[in-house]
């Protein structure tokens, strides 16, 4: 089975000079659920923007077997559902239908097949009612699986969230824990919450430096580096 992301010796250096991954390797199988723990300024959150192309370094760098290169970056990113950590900075049409039916517009659909297709990912997310609300109206929770049906409207292959429990309550922390595990999509989650990360991912690799150190089950990678939140 083919990997739908696979990094080799992947580099990457801000313009400051600051060394943010210094030859990561990486592999993620379809359906695979994956925790990336590390300290701040360790790596985590640059090697995610390298997944849908955001950010391009050195190594190699394949999605679904494509090279992440200009020529397909528009695939990519119809592959990559990237949800990040406010969700607030994802939502911004006037009404919770309107926000869910932009991928799917964007990528081509008329409105009555992206109102069938945000419809049907509303739904697998729990939000059954209040889709003419506006989204600042919603609370975090709300806001998070508004943004999450977003994604889910465009039928990704992979699942990237960073942070995503910042603004939940433990009741909606463990709702998203809940409704990710039933979704098909390999997942990258970047996340500081341990206990998000052991119910949601059998496998962790944790950043240290810019270099994945360390990558095993979810509960050896927390125990040796003594990463309990």
């Amino acid at each position: 089975m083919s990997p739908v992301v696979e990094a080799r010796n992947l580099r990457f250096q801000y313009d400051t000079g600051f060394e943010a991954l210094r030859g990561v390797d990486f592999r993620l199988q379809p359906g695979e659920r994956v925790a990336i723990l590390g300290p701040n300024g360790s790596g985590k959150t640059t090697f995610l923007l390298h997944l849908n192309g955001i950010l391009r370094g050195e190594g190699e760098l394949r999605i679904c077997g494509l090279p992440v290169e200009p020529r397909h970056l528009r695939e990519i990113r119809r592959k990559v559902g990237f949800l990040f950590q406010d969700p607030e900075d994802q939502l911004f049409r006037p009404t919770v239908l309107d926000d869910v039916c932009f991928g799917p517009m964007q990528a081509g659909l008329t409105r009555p097949e992206a109102e069938a297709r945000a419809a049907q990912a509303l739904r697998h997310v729990g939000f059954l009612d209040g889709w003419d609300r506006p989204p600042y109206q919603l609370s975090g929770g709300e806001k998070q699986r508004v943004a999450l049906a977003g994604i889910l409207a465009v039928d990704p292959e992979i699942l990237v969230l960073d942070e995503p429990t910042t603004h939940l309550d433990p009741p909606a922390r463990r709702h998203l824990a809940e409704l990710l595990a039933t979704l098909p999509q390999a997942k990258v989650v970047v996340t500081h919450d341990t206990a998000f990360a052991r119910s949601l991912c059998p496998r962790a690799v944790f950043f240290e430096a810019g270099r994945v150190v360390t990558d095993a089950p979810v509960s050896d990678v927390i125990r040796l580096h003594h990463w309990e939140s």
